[in-house]
């Protein structure tokens, strides 16, 4: 037997109700609850990951090492700029 999608449905009173039924079959003209019509279909946000080419690594969880190690590198240019500027006051002064 195949799977088959629960959907959940609003009638205009606030009702809500669900129903199983296959995705080839019409949607019901009336809530089960109270009759009343016309019936929508109740949509729930889905989490998606997008993975491959294309896509930016920094939009996930797992970027902090390579920012961790940028900030790093980044420490260490900034003490040799400042040596560098340390001496060449040192030998301006001389």
């Amino acid at each position: 037997m195949p799977a088959v999608p629960i959907y959940e449905y609003r009638c205009p009173n606030g009702h809500r109700f669900e129903r199983f039924q296959r995705m080839s079959d019409p949607p019901p003209e009336a809530c089960e609850v109270c009759g009343e019509g016309p019936v929508e279909v109740v949509l729930f946000p889905v989490a998606a990951h997008f993975k491959g080419s294309g896509f930016y690594t920094t939009d996930y969880g797992r970027g902090s090492k390579k920012r961790e190690a940028a900030e790093r590198d980044g420490g260490e240019k900034a003490e040799k700029t400042d040596k560098v500027e340390k001496v060449e006051k040192k030998t301006a002064e001389a």
